[in-house]
């Protein structure tokens, strides 16, 4: 059983589905060790995820939803508390982003949309604090949990603008460096995706020193989240908002076409292979 550490525990979507795995597990009859047998993964992750000390991928959640017959409920629960991994000013722009139907990004370094799982392990490897490796691991599957978005039916239009440092900063390990400027490059192809480069060349502009992200909801509503290095502000005052959307058309408005970027990019694939 689920042995919760606080009334706030108590209360967490986490907390929930971790009670729900452990409760399923039981009713079906099966051990730990039967369980790990047919979703082919650790014992010792599995039992970590039913007392909440872990928060999976997606991946697990539909095999485990698979498995008990839940028809969805296990991906459902966990939509709701990877939430729990996130910082009040963040979690409420991940409400806002779960909803948009449009999303526009500018960003210095690569985003945790366009990450993968070893560039991501990386970079946040390089936190000032130290941390264990399985808080590591938990930063990293809550990092690309986000990027489940990109695949709802239908997607929202994404379109990003990558400041040319976020392509020149690589990862220690080269091949992981190759293999992260080959998922932006295969991102961009994606029909609902733009990706643009915003060259050195194109100067000062009035979006350095941090990243912005826009979101449009279904009924016209938008907001901007700004982001620094150790800090987040989500705007919703339309005023506000205005005055950055037209920041970021400016800026799109420097950077290189879509054709050109993709160009500019696929050079990097291969001046980068190992």
């Amino acid at each position: 059983m689920v042995e919760k550490n606080s009334e706030e525990d108590a209360g967490s979507a986490r907390w929930v589905l971790a009670c729900e795995l452990s409760r399923l597990r039981e009713s079906s009859g099966r051990s730990l060790a039967q369980l790990s047998d047919e979703a082919n993964y650790d014992r010792t992750y599995l039992h970590r995820l039913e007392t909440g000390e872990r928060l999976s991928k997606l991946p697990v959640m539909e095999t485990l939803d698979r498995i008990y017959g839940t028809s969805g409920l296990l991906v459902r629960l966990w939509g709701l508390a990877r939430l729990d991994a996130f910082k009040d000013k963040y979690r409420e722009f991940m409400r806002y982003e779960a909803k948009a139907t449009i999303m526009q990004k500018y960003a210095m370094v690569v985003p945790g949309l366009l990450q993968t799982d070893d560039f991501a392990r990386e970079a946040l490897a390089l936190a000032p604090a130290p941390i264990s490796a399985d808080e590591l691991e938990e930063n990293v599957a809550a990092r690309l949990s986000r990027q489940e978005l990109l695949h709802r039916n239908p997607p929202p239009d994404v379109r990003i603008i990558l400041g040319e440092s976020a392509l020149r900063r690589p990862a220690k390990d080269p091949k992981v460096w190759h293999e992260q400027l080959k998922r932006i490059v295969d991102a961009a192809d994606a029909p609902n995706m733009t990706i643009q480069v915003i060259p050195f060349s194109a100067g000062l502009h009035g979006l350095l020193g941090g990243s912005l992200t826009l979101l449009w909801m279904a009924d016209g509503s938008s907001v901007a989240y700004l982001e620094g290095n150790n800090s987040g502000d989500l705007i919703e005052e339309p005023g506000e908002v205005a005055r950055y959307r037209l920041a970021y058309d400016r800026l799109r408005d420097a950077a290189l076409s879509p054709p050109d970027s993709a160009a500019f990019m696929r050079q990097l694939v291969e001046d980068s292979r190992p």
